[in-house]
């Protein structure tokens, strides 16, 4: 089972919010999932980041990948 962190669209037309969730590559973007680790807002000025560390941590540790983009949300809030 490929284990990914990512993002999982939510919110309303042109207006989006995002759940990094941590699921597995075969479901659909917007399917089912394994855990919610935290949340991206980038309607906001500026964005808003809110990611458990420990938790994103803890995943990386079992072998999850996170995808690009969130890679990039990691590090800005300065957990990878």
């Amino acid at each position: 089972m490929a284990v990914k962190i990512r993002l999982r669209r939510m919110g309303a037309k042109k207006a989006p919010f995002y759940r990094v969730v941590v699921a597995d590559s075969r479901f659909p973007r917007d399917g089912r999932f394994i855990e919610e680790i935290g949340t991206y807002d980038p309607t906001k000025e500026p964005s808003v980041i809110s990611i458990d560390g420990e938790k994103a941590k803890q995943w990386i540790a079992n072998g999850a990948q996170p995808t690009d983009t969130v890679r990039v949300l990691l590090k800005k809030s300065n957990i990878l």
